[in-house]
């Protein structure tokens, strides 16, 4: 189960930096800003060089390296926490974690910010810009938070 996590990881990296590349040399999306999709669905770029939407800012370079030293930290713990969880819901959630953290740590030493392109709005009000590596990492949150809130069986 162990290495369909980190398979999972693997997926998650890959499928996120595809979808930056699409959007970088393809669509060339820093170029044209936004791209309507539906209308409630844009394509905009966005250069985040905080962390989880938008917050803690790491304008220079030191914070830019001590944001990937944070990150690849977690994700230390994460591959940790799979290699000592018994759990298979909880066991491929951190794979989804861990694959999300891979990709957006490659993008910070990349480009010295996370690509962010997906935004979700409705009329005036507008939704985080996120990325594919964001959403494995909610996903497996979530999954997380529900299976430890869960009442006890027994």
């Amino acid at each position: 189960m162990r290495v369909q996590a980190y398979l999972l990881a693997l997926l998650v990296c890959v499928l996120d930096q595809i979808s930056k590349y699409w959007i970088l040399e393809i669509v060339k999306l820093p170029e044209r800003g936004f791209v309507d999709l539906l209308p409630f669905f844009r394509l905009t770029f966005v250069g985040n060089v905080g962390v989880s939407m938008g917050l803690f800012s790491a304008d220079s370079d030191a914070g830019r390296w001590l944001l990937v030293a944070l990150t690849a930290g977690i994700a230390c713990v994460v591959v940790w926490w799979i290699a000592s969880e018994k759990h298979k819901p909880e066991i491929l959630s951190l794979g989804l974690v861990l694959g999300g953290a891979l990709g957006n740590i490659i993008d910070r030493v990349r480009f010295g910010y996370v690509v962010d392109f997906l935004h979700f709005f409705w009329g005036e009000r507008s939704f985080w810009v996120f990325n594919v590596a964001d959403a494995a990492i909610t996903c497996g949150v979530l999954v997380l938070l529900v299976r430890a809130l869960r009442p006890a069986k027994g």
